[in-house]
């Protein structure tokens, strides 16, 4: 899976196949190489976690709506019209350029 912004790959994306993976998420890592997406996700947290993200919520359409940087034992706050989150080691955003306002899709 990749995550793209339009026609442009960002970076490889992990999407979990089961609610217990997605539950799981990130915890018991000591990284993460690309993105890690969740779908449904209204919030997120870092507690437990062993490294800092990057998260961004997005709208059903990909639009990205809110994002922020989470060191461990962190919550989010709830993002009521988010649809999905993308997870990313902290760094990763500013990398890739990702922003608010910018369209994310998931593909093959």
């Amino acid at each position: 899976m990749w995550l793209m912004r339009g026609l442009s790959i960002i970076d490889a994306a992990e999407v979990p196949a089961t609610r217990g993976a997605r539950r799981k998420g990130l915890l018991g890592r000591n990284g993460v190489e690309g993105a890690f997406v969740i779908q449904p996700c209204k919030q997120v947290h870092t507690v437990g976690m062993k490294f800092a993200i990057d998260v961004a919520f997005c709208d059903r359409s990909g639009l990205v709506i809110h994002t922020a940087t989470m060191r461990p034992g962190r919550v989010s706050r709830v993002v009521f019209s988010s649809a999905l989150a993308i997870e990313a080691e902290a760094g990763s955003f500013k990398t890739w350029g990702l922003a608010i306002g910018d369209v994310i899709e998931v593909r093959e």
